[in-house]
């Protein structure tokens, strides 16, 4: 079932009147978003929801391949969950040494930078840049870790999952959008609409 959606007058963060964000990169200001997915003037229309990205993906890439004007579409990630998977337990030994190899990168570059005007012996100026940097990398990492008193022993990567992903397209396209996808049996399911 699909549901066009148009923004309403009253009582939402993004209408006129509400606070807005900065100006973007094209200097226009963006209205705040009330979880919906994009806003805009032009009504959307929810066109398929499916429960994984890669298959929302290949829907748009199926309209793209026929031709049809994908910049009126967007793919909205709905009921977000934050996933911060946990990798290790941090040590004052192991931050040392992620700091030391992130010492040395930084010592490559600058060793590099004064290689370049250096006449003779070039390498070892790299190379003495590299090992002075992952010295005061690991310095500076023990002390990091020691600072935390121990409040964040682990390392970790946080990502975002959607539970659902719904894609939309300008209301004046979405009959072109479903027919193309009705001829090619890549009708999505009905379950929810926006």
């Amino acid at each position: 079932m699909t549901r066009s959606s148009t923004p309403a007058a009253a009582g939402q963060p993004w209408t006129a009147g509400a606070g807005t964000m900065p100006s973007g990169p094209a200097g226009q200001t963006m209205p705040f978003d009330d979880g919906r997915g994009p806003q805009g003037d032009r009504p959307t229309v929810t066109i398929g929801s499916y429960p994984d990205y890669p298959s929302a993906q290949r829907m748009v890439d199926h309209l793209a391949d026929n031709r049809f004007p994908v910049e009126h579409t967007a793919i909205v990630g709905t009921n977000l969950t934050l996933v911060e998977t946990v990798l290790g337990r941090m040590t004052t030994g192991r931050s040392a040494l992620v700091g030391a190899g992130t010492g040395a990168w930084f010592g490559l570059f600058i060793g590099l930078l004064f290689g370049i005007f250096t006449t003779g012996a070039w390498a070892a100026v790299i190379l003495v840049g590299m090992v002075v940097g992952a010295i005061w990398g690991a310095v500076f990492g023990a002390i990091a870790h020691a600072m935390t008193g121990g409040r964040r022993d682990f390392t970790s990567a946080s990502s975002l999952r959607a539970g659902q992903y719904a894609v939309t397209v300008d209301a004046q396209f979405a009959d072109q959008a479903q027919d193309l996808l009705g001829r090619m049996h890549l009708t999505p399911s009905r379950g929810t609409g926006r």
